[in-house]
């Protein structure tokens, strides 16, 4: 006679089986079903949660689309900012190479090097980038992952002399979430190469023996006249020249140095500002840089006061030339390198004698970026050469 198994033992059975049947199997656990992610530290000290792996970003800000040319990550790149839409722009030193790609993709953003939040939540989120990079501050970083629920790591950069430490720490920051560490290595060790080169030329010159330069009209938040200028100027800290206005060098930089360096975040000091007529008048600096892009308000300035422009010596001796802005939403770091190596022959050239500008900035370009375009980028404004005001 079969044996009889109580009810009770078969309904505990059967509900035993079910509960197994529906349980997920243990290679396909909740935990294994939740993406991986990691932890990283931004230039505001902020910890942000991301993906162990980045496939899809979007770069906002100052800073951030080149950071992304320069680790050539754009492919990555999901939407674009307006100011990078519009048209081909040398302003921005990878439209040339990039803006063909990049026009192709939605708008996410107005751009722009201010550090606040503009960009455009709605198309974000329904373009769900796994990491948002944006040069922006800190309030703004945190409202906009607020505002999209995506992490948003804040890649703020403001030059703070010729490549300084924290130009090399944030890259790498970019670098460690994209996964392209190995890329930023090799542009660091380039970079590296130059700045020695440009040292190693200049280092050993007297004080005594070196030329006092000026540099006006830069661009810094702006356009502006003859007489803003700018302390630390990068092009001429690469070369240990007599950069007239670093007399303000602590008044202007000193506590926004000091406070970063302490806390460990990004500089977010003012190195451009605007100096008195008068002082340049007792600079009379030996040679004068003005930024092309500003000539204008320049020629404006001297059409309405010739007489003070004709008593500066190195407007009468010829010694003014151009020196292209390599600021547009942070600094366009193979320009900050072209006008160095620039600068270097005008003020050393003896000891730069050797370099042909055009060759140079081509190896700069292509080091950096991939193609050279100097003649794109002289054509589109930024060119160099003596300078005649007035004319």
């Amino acid at each position: 006679m079969p044996m009889r198994i109580p009810l009770p033992l078969l309904l505990a059975a059967a509900i035993s089986f079910s509960l197994t049947a529906c349980a997920p199997s243990t290679s396909f656990s909740s935990s294994s079903q939740t993406p991986s992610t990691r932890t990283v530290v931004d230039v505001w000290n902020r910890e942000v949660e991301v993906p162990e792996q980045v496939d899809t970003i979007l770069c906002l800000g100052s800073m951030a689309p080149r950071f992304a040319a320069y680790l050539d990550v754009v492919d990555r790149m999901v939407g674009a900012e307006d100011s990078d839409l519009v048209q081909m722009s040398v302003r921005y030193d990878y439209s040339p190479v990039y803006y063909d790609q990049l026009k192709q993709l939605p708008s996410v953003g107005a751009g722009g090097g201010s550090g606040e939040n503009n960009a455009y939540p709605e198309e974000i989120i329904k373009l769900q980038p796994d990491v948002i990079l944006a040069g922006f501050n800190q309030d703004a970083a945190d409202e906009l992952q607020r505002q999209t629920g995506i992490p948003v790591v804040s890649v703020r950069y403001r030059t703070q002399g010729f490549l300084d430490e924290g130009f090399y720490r944030t890259l790498r920051l970019f670098a460690e979430v994209v996964g392209a560490e190995d890329r930023c290595e090799e542009i660091l060790t380039y970079l590296d190469a130059c700045k020695a080169d440009l040292d190693d030329r200049t280092k050993d010159i007297p004080d005594s023996e070196k030329q006092k330069a000026y540099t006006g009209a830069v661009t810094f938040n702006g356009r502006h006249g003859f007489a803003f200028t700018y302390v630390n100027f990068p092009p001429f800290t690469a070369i240990h020249a007599n950069n007239v206005a670093d007399e303000f060098l602590q008044e202007q930089t000193g506590q926004a140095a000091s406070e970063a360096a302490q806390a460990g975040t990004a500089y977010v000091g003012n190195d451009g500002f605007e100096v008195d007529l008068e002082q340049i008048l007792l600079w009379d600096p030996d040679v004068i840089f003005l930024d092309p892009g500003n000539l204008d308000l320049v020629n404006e300035e001297y059409a309405n006061n010739p007489r003070y422009f004709q008593s500066l010596r190195a407007v009468q001796e010829g010694n003014v030339y151009t020196m292209p802005s390599s600021n547009a939403a942070g600094p366009n770091i193979t320009y900050l390198l072209i006008n160095a190596y620039y600068a270097g022959t005008v003020l050393f050239p003896e000891q730069f004698q050797d370099i042909q500008l055009e060759e140079k900035a081509g190896e700069i370009m292509e080091q950096l970026l991939g193609r050279d375009f100097f003649s794109e980028m002289e054509a589109g404004g930024l060119y160099y050469g003596t300078v005649t005001l007035g004319g």
